[in-house]
This record gives structure tokens, sequence and C-alpha cells, in this order.
């Protein structure tokens, strides 16, 4: 193993409520919550609080959780799952709702 390798996670330093913490995360995760909270109007650290607030356990696995669900929401309004879209249809012909 190569010992000169640069971890993929890298760790990373916020302040939520007033604290200081920080959390462990892969720049892909880390860029992709920045664009969340861009895209929601929000602070970075507001964003960070709210997902500490709704979830328990390690807050850098809360973290990549809600940025999968914020990814997987925003694929089932692509698929006309959401937003009045047709449904799609797959390739043995059946519609998905």
């Amino acid at each position: 193993m190569n010992m000169n390798m640069k971890s993929p996670i890298a760790k990373r330093s916020i302040v939520i409520a007033g604290h200081k913490t920080s959390v462990s995360i892969e720049d892909q995760f880390w860029h992709a919550l920045k664009d969340i909270a861009r895209d929601q109007q929000m602070s970075l650290s507001t964003v960070v609080l709210n997902i500490r607030t709704g979830r328990q356990g390690n807050l850098s696995s809360s973290i990549r959780l809600y940025v999968l669900d914020r990814l997987r929401a925003q694929v089932r309004g692509f698929t006309g799952d959401s937003m009045g879209m047709p449904p799609v249809v797959r390739e043995n012909g059946q519609h998905h709702a």
C-alpha cells in the first residue's frame, strides 16, 4: 500500500449553532452539500444544523445520507414521479408512475 496516497476523506471544520465541530467527509459529498446550501439559499452551517437535528448518530454519515436523499428526490423528479411530469416508459413497455 502506498502511504503517500491522499485519503479521499478530508476533515472539515464547521461552526454549528455557535459550536465548532468537524466532520470527516469526501470532497464530492462536501461540494454537493455546499451546492444544496446554495440552492436552498441557506448557509452551510444552517443546512448542517438541520441535518444534525433531524438525524441521530454520526454527523458525517448523516451528511452523506442527506446528500443521497436529495439526489434520489431529484432523480425521482426527473423520471416523472413528481412535478406533474408524464410517467416514464421502461424498456419492457410498462409505465412507471
